[in-house]
């Protein structure tokens, strides 16, 4: 599916069709929240595991980075376009839990703890979004949840965070991945806070067996069903023709409370031509994704920047019947047909 020359180039292979249809029925997760996709920035791919402030203050993984993409993305019209979530990945936690085992951040890197990011992210007008895992350790092999499900997500609100991402390192067997990701959704909604729930609970399960996507909308507002993107077209291809190969499975339960989640956005990188960047955000408008940014909005060019806020492709994307589009037909290697359903 190789992008071609000009607007209609850069579409090549995208075909919106649009017509009406009634709000279907709500059948998931009942937490309120996540009604259209989530919108905001989340640091992993760009700034992955940088944690060596001495050599490189600028880009290590800090209250300081998320304080400034806050900054930005009220200042510079990410919030009013609606990108309202900045978003922790792991590599924010300590080495250990404090003696009363509770998870604490890196006293270095978080000085002023996480409580006091969530109150400076919400002064801008935003919500704080966070990391763990359902294993024992996160990916990086900082102290997972395992064990502490319920601590830790009173902790998390007590902080004010308004977003979890749950990732599925470390493991045990597929029982305790399973009832892993149910409880911490379960403790979650006990808290009295409004949390918005991402999981990773099917990308972890299709290795060993076919994941049960009606039992997963129950307990999640968003789920990764894939590898990590990187910043390659590459990566963004074999993306994009995974869920097209998988659409009979994981469309169906895609809408409002629950999106399939393709991973990040890349755009305003490196690894992307101008024409694929379009590429990316017409196909995650089209198939209701989370739009969660990964990149240096602190220096990002003005095309990039206007792709992203675009206003026209963000309202498909942001659109209330929340049906995620499928591929409708594949007529070459280079030309791919999609269609959704949108409301009036």
């Amino acid at each position: 599916m190789e992008p071609g020359k000009g607007i209609g180039g850069r579409l090549l292979g995208l075909l919106l069709v649009a017509g009406l249809a009634l709000l279907r029925g709500s059948w998931g997760l009942e937490n309120g929240l996540a009604r259209t996709p989530v919108m905001g920035w989340l640091h992993w791919e760009r700034f992955l595991c940088n944690v060596d402030c001495r050599a490189d203050p600028h880009n290590c993984i800090s209250e300081q980075l998320y304080m400034q993409m806050a900054d930005i993305m009220a200042a510079e019209g990410w919030k009013d376009v609606g990108y309202e979530y900045v978003c922790i990945d792991d590599c924010w936690l300590a080495a250990r839990r404090d003696d009363n085992h509770r998870l604490q951040p890196d006293p270095l890197r978080f000085p002023s703890g996480i409580k006091h990011l969530a109150d400076y992210v919400h002064s801008k007008g935003l919500k704080l979004g966070i990391y763990q895992d359902v294993g024992t350790h996160t990916c990086a092999g900082y102290p997972g949840s395992f064990g502490f499900y319920e601590l830790d997500a009173q902790t998390f609100a007590e902080w004010g965070v308004d977003l979890l991402k749950f990732d599925g390192c470390n493991f045990i067997n597929l029982d305790m991945l399973i009832e892993g990701y149910k409880n911490m959704s379960l403790a979650l909604n006990q808290t009295g806070r409004n949390i918005v729930y991402s999981c990773e609970w099917p990308f972890y399960l299709w290795p060993f067996v076919q994941p049960n996507y009606t039992d997963i909308r129950k307990y999640c507002n968003q789920w990764r069903n894939h590898g990590d993107i990187s910043d390659s077209w590459n990566s963004l291809k074999n993306i994009i023709s995974w869920t097209a190969a998988h659409q009979s499975v994981i469309q169906p339960v895609a809408g409002p409370g629950g999106w399939n989640d393709p991973d990040m956005l890349v755009i305003g990188n490196f690894g992307l031509s101008k024409d694929q960047q379009v590429t990316q955000m017409a196909l995650w408008a089209i198939m209701a994704a989370p739009l969660l940014m990964s990149n240096d909005l602190r220096n990002i060019n003005p095309d990039s920047k206007a792709l992203l806020q675009n206003q026209y492709i963000i309202a498909i994307n942001q659109d209330p019947l929340g049906i995620q589009g499928h591929r409708v037909t594949r007529a070459s290697h280079d030309f791919n047909c999609w269609s959704l359903m949108l409301r009036r």
